[in-house]
């Protein structure tokens, strides 16, 4: 253990402080275990963590524009946006939330799907 970070030794592991439990250990192992059948951790981890993410974001934030408080917190982002300014005169304040967040949903889909 580095005295002036506290940070554990990268190349051993050294922590200086105990080990974890062999509950903890065995549970670690079998994910691990798992996620390789899986092919999850064989490549591109970073790649899976990052669509993870986007799954995720696309998700809650889809969800937010179902209700009339995001619908009204979105007015001056819509009506003053170049490319979507259309959207209130086409289908109105609920209307256009309700598009967005299906927009994002099939986004979060087709992430999710693999695309």
């Amino acid at each position: 253990m580095n005295p002036f970070t506290r940070n554990s030794d990268v190349i051993t592991g050294d922590s200086g402080g105990a080990a974890p439990p062999a509950s903890a250990r065995s549970l670690m192992n079998s994910l691990i275990r798992t996620l390789i059948k899986l092919g999850i951790l064989k490549e591109n981890l970073d790649y899976h963590l990052v669509r993870a993410s986007m799954v995720i974001i696309f998700l809650f934030f889809g969800y937010q524009k179902w209700w009339e408080y995001e619908a009204q917190v979105l007015i001056p982002y819509i009506s003053n946006g170049p490319l979507i300014f259309w959207m209130y005169p086409a289908f109105g304040i609920r209307g256009a939330s309700w598009f967005l967040g299906i927009s994002e949903w099939l986004i979060c889909t087709l992430l999710f799907s693999g695309f």
